[in-house]
C-alpha cells in the first residue's frame, strides 16, 4: 500500500508536495487543539458550578477558590476563580474581574481553529491548479509531441490531474471534519464560561444581599 501510494505521490506533480504540507499542517494544529482544550482547558461545568453554588451558598467562598485552583488550567474555573476572588466586592467588581479573565482566556481556547479552515481551502485549490497543470500538460502533448510520445505524455498529463485533485481532496475532507470537532468542542467550552459566569453573578449578588438583610 505505502509503494502504492508512493507511485501516486511521484505521480501527482510538484504540488502534491504543497497539498502534503497542508495535510501535516492541519495534523499539527489538530493534535495541539485536542491536547489543550481537552486535556487543559475543558471540565464538567455542570458539576462544578453545582458545588461552587453549595460552598457560596453555606459562605465558603475560600473553600470554593480552592476547588477551582484544582481544576488546575480548566477555563471555567479559572474565570470563576477570578469571580469569587471579588465576591465580596460588589457586583461591578465582580463583573470586571469575570470579564477580564474571559477577555484572557478566548484568544487561547480559539488560538488557530480559524487556520484549519483556510488551509482546508488552501489543499483544495491546490487540488484544482494541479488538475489545470496536468491538463495542460495533455493537451501539450496532443498537440506538440511526437507520435510515440503522446500517449506516455497524455497518461503523464492525466496522472497529475487527476492524482492532485483526490490528493487536496483527501486533505481538505478530513480537515473540514477535524474543524468541526474543534469548532464544537471550544464552543461548548465558551458557552459554559458564558452561562455559569452569568450564574455565579447571581449567586454572588444574591449572598450579599442575604447578608445585608440579615444585618
Amino acid at each position: 500500500m505505502l509503494q502504492s501510494f508512493a507511485v501516486f505521490y511521484r505521480e501527482g506533480g510538484m504540488f502534491m508536495h504543497f497539498i502534503a504540507i497542508c495535510g501535516f499542517y492541519i495534523i499539527g494544529v489538530a493534535a495541539y487543539k485536542f491536547w489543550f482544550l481537552i486535556m487543559k482547558f475543558n471540565t464538567n461545568g455542570e458539576n462544578l458550578m453545582k458545588q461552587i453554588q453549595k460552598l457560596v451558598m453555606a459562605n465558603n467562598v475560600d473553600k470554593a477558590i480552592k476547588l477551582c485552583s484544582a481544576a488546575g488550567d480548566a477555563a471555567l474555573a479559572t474565570v470563576l476563580k477570578a469571580g469569587l476572588s471579588r465576591a465580596n466586592r460588589g457586583e461591578v467588581e465582580i463583573s470586571n474581574a469575570i470579564e477580564e479573565t474571559v477577555l484572557d482566556y478566548t484568544p487561547k481556547i480559539t488560538k488557530l481553529t480559524p487556520t484549519i479552515a483556510v488551509v482546508n481551502n488552501l489543499s483544495t485549490l491546490l487540488g484544482l491548479l494541479g488538475t489545470i497543470q496536468g491538463l495542460i500538460q495533455a493537451f501539450d502533448a496532443v498537440a506538440h509531441a511526437a507520435p510515440e510520445q503522446k500517449s506516455a505524455l497524455l497518461a503523464n498529463g492525466i496522472a497529475v490531474a487527476m492524482n492532485t485533485t483526490g490528493f487536496g481532496l483527501g486533505v481538505a475532507i478530513p480537515g473540514m471534519a477535524i474543524h468541526m470537532v474543534i469548532s464544537s468542542l471550544q464552543n461548548k467550552i465558551l458557552n459554559d464560561i458564558d452561562l455559569y459566569s452569568v450564574k455565579l453573578v447571581n449567586i454572588l449578588v444574591s449572598r450579599e444581599n442575604s447578608t445585608a438583610a440579615a444585618e
